[in-house]
């Protein structure tokens, strides 16, 4: 089994965006749902978006109409991307293989204001 790796953290001003990556080496994005994660020091890690493996799509109320989450299955990458940031999102974001029930080591997004 092999750990998700994510990437495309970095820090951005208010308002700005940015896109997240996770490759899911080993998996089949058909028959694999994926989640996004985040967690702030101190809090416990929160849920911010699902698609399962037929292709549907929930999120968090804090982030609906402001995320996105997608993938390309060829690619076997799950994307999130992330509009109109607020100072709030800041945490490391990590996503998660339900099919493996393994995390990536998180990327870390900073929002200044």
């Amino acid at each position: 089994q092999v750990q998700p790796v994510e990437s495309g953290g970095g820090l951005v001003q208010a308002g700005g965006s940015l896109r997240l990556s996770c490759v899911a080496s080993g998996s089949s994005l058909e028959i694999t749902a994926m989640s996004w994660y985040r967690q702030t020091p101190g809090k416990q890690r929160e849920f911010v978006a699902h698609i399962s493996s037929g292709g549907y799509t929930s999120y968090a109320d804090s982030v609906r109409g402001r995320f996105s989450i997608s993938r390309d299955i060829n690619a076997k990458t799950v994307y999130l991307q992330m509009n109109s940031l607020k100072p709030e999102d800041t945490a490391v974001y990590y996503c998660k293989n339900f099919r493996t029930n393994l995390w990536g080591q998180g990327t870390q997004v900073t929002v200044s204001s």
